[in-house]
C-alpha cells in the first residue's frame, strides 16, 4: 500500500496578512482558525503581523504569511510570474457576474475578462496583494 502526502493548506505570502485574510474571508465565506480572529477595534494584532489561517468546511484551508516585501505578479506580462493562483468555480454566468461585483467591491483588480467565452466563461483577478485568482463557470 502506498501512502501519499495530504495537502494541509495553501499558503499565500503577503505584506498585509490581516488585510489579505479579510479579503479571502469575505470572498469565500471562510472562518478564522481559533485564536486567529481579528482583535477588538484599537487592540494590538500580533497574529495579523505573522501567520493567519482561514478554514472552510470540507475545503482546503488558506493561510497567510507576513513577509517584508512581495513584488506583485505582473501577469499576463511575464516580468513577475504568477507563481501560484487559485481556480474557483461558480455554477453559472449569473453567479459569475454576481461574484465579479463582490470581488471588485472587496478590493480585487480585474486582469482579464473572458466571461463571454462560450466554452469556459471566466475572469482573472489580482487580490489586494497581487496574487492572481480565477473565477469561472464549472
Amino acid at each position: 500500500m502506498t501512502t501519499f502526502p495530504t495537502i494541509r493548506q495553501v499558503v499565500l505570502d503577503t505584506t498585509d496578512a490581516r488585510g489579505l485574510a479579510e479579503f479571502y474571508r469575505a470572498l469565500f465565506g471562510l472562518e478564522y482558525r481559533a485564536g486567529d480572529e481579528p482583535p477588538a477595534t484599537g487592540r494590538p494584532d500580533p497574529a495579523g503581523t505573522d501567520w493567519l489561517v482561514l478554514r472552510s468546511p470540507g475545503g482546503v484551508p488558506l493561510a497567510f504569511q507576513q513577509v517584508e516585501h512581495l513584488p506583485p505578479s505582473t501577469w499576463p506580462d511575464p516580468a513577475v510570474p504568477q507563481q501560484l493562483h487559485l481556480d474557483c468555480t461558480v455554477p453559472d454566468r449569473e453567479a459569475l457576474d454576481a461574484q465579479h461585483e463582490r470581488a471588485l467591491a472587496l478590493g480585487a483588480r480585474l486582469l482579464r475578462d473572458r466571461s463571454d467565452d462560450p466554452e469556459e466563461p471566466l475572469r482573472v483577478y489580482a487580490d489586494p496583494s497581487g496574487h492572481p485568482f480565477c473565477l469561472f463557470v464549472g
